[in-house]
C-alpha cells in the first residue's frame, strides 16, 4: 500500500513538473514557437491561422518587431490592407531600420497607382538603396515606380543595374521586356528574356517567359521550343505546361493538346482545364464524366462541384444537378454553396418564390455573404423590382468593394435609372488598381457618353488606347466620332473591331449607322453581311442581322437570319420573338399571335412576348385584349414604362377611364421624363378630366415636335380650353399644314373656333 502511494505521488510529482515547466516557459520560448508555426502556415497560404499566430508571437514579445512583420505579411495575404500597412508601421515604430518593413510599406504604396504615393515611395526606395545597394525586391519595385510615374529612362537604367547585379532576376528581366516593348523594340525584349535563359539555364519560368513572348509575336513554332524545355526542365511547372496546352490548341494540334490538358489536370490549379478543354471540342459526355471523376476524388472541393453543375445545367440535366445538391445538403444542411445552387435551379425555372424562401435561408446562415446578396438582386431584377435589385447590388459592393463586374453592373443600372452622376461616383470608388483597369475605364467612358461629357470621354478613350487596343475601346472610339460626325474615321474604327471580333453586336450597329448616315442604307446590309458570315453561330448576330434587314423590307431574308438564330439557340426566346415579328411585317398576324402565346404559355413573365402581342391585339383593334395584356406585362415589370403608358392611353381612349389611367401615365413620365409621347398621353388624360393648364404643360413637348399631327391637334384644342385662343389657332394651322385629313383635326376645328 505504502509502495503504491509513493509511485502515485511519484506520478504526480512529474505531471507537475511538467505542467509548471509548460506555464513558465520564457516569453522567447513561446515567441519562436508561435512564430515558427506561423511561418509554416503562411508557406501553405494558410493566412488566417498564420495571423493568429503571429498575434500570438507579438503578445508574447510585444517589444519584438519580426512578429509584427510577419504579422503584416499574414494580412497582406488575406488582402487586409489597412491592417498589413498598420503591422509594417508598427514593425518600424520598434525598428526603423527594418528593410523588409520599409519595402512592404513602398512596395504598397507603388500598387495604389496614386502619383503622390508612388512619388513617395519612389524616395523611399531610393533610400532603401543608399543603405543596401544589392537589394532586389527594392531595385524592381523602384523600377515599376519609375513606370508609373512615366520616367522610362530612368526605369531601364535601373533594370540594366538590376541585371547587372543578379543576371538571373526574372522581375527585372520580365520588366525591362515589356519597357522596351512599350518603346517597340521587340528585338531589344527578346534579347533581355534570351539573355536571362542563359544565365538561369536551369530556369523553367525563363523559358516561360521567352515563350511567352514568342505568342505575343505569333511565332509559334519558337514558342513552342521554348515552352517544350520548360515542361523539361520541371515537368511540375503548370504554367508552362498551360501555356503549351494554349498554344498546341491554337496550332490545331488537339491530340497534343488534349494530352497536355489531361497533364494538367493532375495539378491542384488547374484540376477543371482538361473536362473544359472536352466541353470546348463538343465532347460534352466526355466532358461530364472527367467533373464526375474530379468530385468523387475531390468530394469537399467545393468549386470542382460548382464546375460539375455548370456542365449539367449546360446540358439541362437537373436531375443530376438536384441528385449533387441532396448529396451535399445531406452530409451538411448548412452548406450555403448547396443551397445557393438550389437558388440558381428556382431562378433558372422563374420560380421566383422558390428561389426567394430558398435564398433568405441562405440569408440566415450566412448574413454577410456578398453571393447571397448578388443572387437577390438578380431575383429582383428577374421580376422587374428595380429599386430592390439596385439596392441588393449596392449591398453586395458593400460586403465585397473588389467586385468589379459588381460594380459596373451597379453602374449601368443607375445611368438606366437616369442617375449618370450617382453611376459616376459608384465606378470612381473603386480602388486604384481597379480605377486602373480596362473594364472599370470602359464603363467610366459610357456614363460620360450618357452624360454628355464628350470631353472626358475622349480622354479616357485616348488614355486606353494608349495602353492597349482592345475591341471595346475601338467600340467606343467608333461611337465618339460617329456622334461627332466624323464618319469615315468611324468607320475604320469599327472595322477594326469587327476584324478582331466580327460577333460584337454594338459594332455592327454602329458600322450600320455608319452607311445610313451617308444615306446608303442598302449597303449597310452588305458590309454588315460580311462580318455576319464570320459568326454564323451566333443567336445575337443572326437576330441584329435579321432587324437590319426588316428596315429594308427584305421579309424573306430576314426571316432566314431569325432561322439560323433559332438553330443557334433552340431555347433562345428572342430569336422565336423575332420571328414572330418577321410573321407581323409579313402581314401574318395570326402566325405572330400563335408564336408569341406560345412563348407566354411557357414563360407568363415574358414581358416582351406580352408587349408584341398587345401591340397586335391593337393592330386587330382588339383593344380588350391589348389591355390586359399590358396589365399582364405590368404584374412582370411593374416599371415598365411603355407599358404604362399604353395601357393608360388604351384606358383613357377607348374605356373612357381617365380617372384609373391618371396613375398609370403619370408613372411613365416619372420613369421616362424626357419621352414626348408619354408626357403626351398624360397631357390627354388631363384634357379628358377637363384639367385644361395642366393639360397643355404635358401636351406641348409632344405636340411640338414633327412626329405624330394628332397630338398637335390635342395641342391646339388645349390651348383653346386653357383660354389661350392665339396658340391655339398658331398650332391647329401648323397641323393642318402637315395633315388636315386625320379625324383629329374636325374635333381641334371646331374646339378652337368655339373658343
Amino acid at each position: 500500500m505504502t509502495m503504491k502511494r509513493t509511485r502515485i505521488q511519484l506520478i504526480l510529482s512529474v505531471l507537475l513538473l511538467v505542467l509548471a515547466g509548460g506555464c513558465h516557459r520564457s516569453p522567447q520560448a513561446r515567441r519562436d514557437n508561435y512564430l515558427a508555426h506561423g511561418k509554416e502556415y503562411l508557406a501553405k497560404a494558410d493566412y488566417s491561422r498564420a495571423v493568429v499566430d503571429f498575434r500570438n508571437a507579438a503578445q508574447a514579445m510585444p517589444k519584438d518587431p519580426e512578429p509584427y512583420y510577419q504579422l503584416g505579411l499574414g494580412f497582406l495575404g488575406l488582402h487586409d490592407y489597412h491592417s498589413a500597412l498598420a503591422a509594417f508601421r508598427k514593425t518600424l515604430e520598434l525598428n526603423p531600420k527594418h528593410v523588409g518593413a520599409q519595402l512592404k510599406i513602398a512596395q504598397m504604396k507603388v500598387d495604389s497607382n496614386s502619383p503622390g504615393l508612388v512619388k513617395e515611395a519612389e524616395g523611399q526606395l531610393n533610400a532603401i538603396l543608399s543603405q543596401n545597394p544589392a537589394n532586389a525586391d527594392a531595385m524592381d519595385t523602384l523600377a515599376v515606380a519609375q513606370l508609373r510615374l512615366s520616367q522610362g529612362e530612368n526605369a531601364v537604367q535601373t533594370l540594366d543595374k538590376a541585371l547587372a547585379q543578379t543576371p538571373g532576376n526574372l522581375i527585372a528581366s520580365l520588366l525591362l521586356a515589356r519597357q522596351k516593348m512599350a518603346q517597340d523594340d521587340s528585338h531589344g525584349a527578346e534579347q533581355v528574356l534570351k539573355a536571362a535563359c542563359t544565365s538561369v539555364p536551369g530556369s523553367a519560368d525563363a523559358r516561360r517567359l521567352l515563350g511567352e513572348f514568342y505568342i505575343s509575336q505569333k511565332r509559334f513554332p519558337d514558342a513552342e521550343t521554348q515552352l517544350r524545355q520548360a515542361v523539361a526542365i520541371d515537368s511540375r511547372n503548370g504554367r508552362a505546361l498551360f501555356d503549351l496546352a494554349r498554344l498546341e490548341f491554337t496550332e490545331g494540334k488537339k491530340q497534343d493538346a488534349e494530352q497536355s490538358f489531361k497533364r494538367l489536370s493532375t495539378f491542384d490549379a488547374y484540376k477543371p482545364l482538361y473536362g473544359t478543354f472536352l466541353f470546348s471540342e463538343g465532347r460534352r459526355d466526355d466532358a461530364i464524366r472527367e467533373f464526375e471523376r474530379l468530385v468523387r476524388e475531390n468530394p469537399d472541393d467545393r468549386q470542382l462541384r460548382a464546375d460539375l453543375i455548370i456542365a449539367y445545367r449546360s446540358m439541362n440535366r437537373t436531375a443530376d444537378i438536384d441528385k449533387v445538391l441532396d448529396n451535399a445538403l445531406r452530409k451538411n444542411h448548412r452548406d450555403a454553396d448547396a443551397w445557393l445552387e438550389r437558388g440558381q435551379m428556382a431562378l433558372d425555372r422563374k420560380d421566383y418564390k422558390g428561389a426567394e424562401g430558398v435564398l433568405n435561408y441562405v440569408l440566415r446562415i450566412e448574413r454577410n455573404s456578398f453571393q447571397v446578396h448578388y443572387k437577390l438582386a438578380k431575383l429582383h431584377q428577374a421580376r422587374g423590382e428595380l429599386q430592390s435589385y439596385r439596392d441588393q447590388l449596392s449591398e453586395t459592393l458593400r460586403l465585397n468593394p473588389a467586385l468589379a463586374s459588381v460594380r459596373i453592373e451597379l453602374a449601368q443600372r443607375l445611368v438606366a435609372d437616369k442617375d449618370p452622376k450617382a453611376a459616376l461616383e459608384v465606378l470612381d470608388a473603386a480602388s486604384e488598381s481597379q480605377k486602373d483597369s480596362e473594364p472599370i475605364l470602359v464603363a467610366r467612358n459610357w456614363v460620360l457618353w450618357s452624360m454628355g461629357d464628350m470631353v472626358q470621354m475622349r480622354k479616357g478613350i485616348d488614355l486606353g488606347l494608349s495602353r492597349q487596343t482592345s475591341v471595346d475601346l475601338l467600340v467606343q472610339d467608333a461611337a465618339w466620332k460617329l456622334q461627332a460626325k466624323h464618319v469615315e474615321p468611324a468607320r475604320t474604327a469599327v472595322e477594326k473591331a469587327l476584324n478582331a471580333d466580327p460577333g460584337n453586336v454594338q459594332a455592327l450597329s454602329i458600322l450600320a449607322q455608319s452607311y445610313e448616315l451617308d444615306g446608303k442604307a442598302p449597303l449597310a446590309v452588305q458590309k454588315v453581311g460580311e462580318y455576319v458570315a464570320k459568326a454564323p453561330n451566333s443567336a445575337p448576330v443572326q437576330i441584329f442581322f435579321g432587324e437590319l434587314l426588316l428596315t429594308q423590307r427584305q421579309w424573306s431574308d430576314a426571316r432566314a437570319a431569325f432561322l439560323k438564330a433559332k438553330a443557334a439557340d433552340p431555347r433562345s426566346e428572342d430569336a422565336e420573338v423575332s420571328l414572330a415579328t418577321a410573321d407581323a411585317y409579313d402581314g401574318k398576324i395570326d402566325d405572330a399571335q400563335k408564336r408569341l402565346q406560345a412563348l407566354i404559355a411557357a414563360d407568363g413573365g415574358n414581358v416582351k412576348a406580352r408587349m408584341i402581342l398587345a401591340n397586335l391585339d391593337q393592330v386587330k383593334g382588339d383593344n380588350d385584349a391589348a389591355i390586359e395584356q399590358y396589365r399582364k406585362a405590368l404584374d412582370s415589370n411593374p416599371d415598365n414604362a411603355r407599358a404604362l403608358n399604353n395601357l393608360a392611353y388604351l384606358l383613357t381612349q377607348y374605356r373612357n377611364q381617365p380617372d384609373e389611367a391618371l396613375r398609370y401615365a403619370q408613372s411613365a413620365v416619372e420613369l421616362a421624363p424626357n419621352s414626348p409621347l408619354y408626357s403626351g398621353t398624360l397631357g390627354w388624360i388631363f384634357y379628358r378630366k377637363a384639367l385644361y393648364s395642366e393639360a397643355v404643360q404635358y401636351l406641348k413637348p409632344a405636340g411640338s415636335t414633327n412626329g405624330d399631327v394628332v397630338w398637335k391637334y390635342r395641342l391646339a384644342m388645349a390651348y383653346a380650353k386653357a383660354g389661350k385662343q392665339a396658340q391655339g389657332k398658331a398650332i391647329l394651322d401648323e397641323a393642318l399644314k402637315q395633315n388636315p385629313n386625320v379625324p383629329e383635326a374636325a374635333a381641334a376645328r371646331q374646339v378652337v373656333s368655339a373658343h
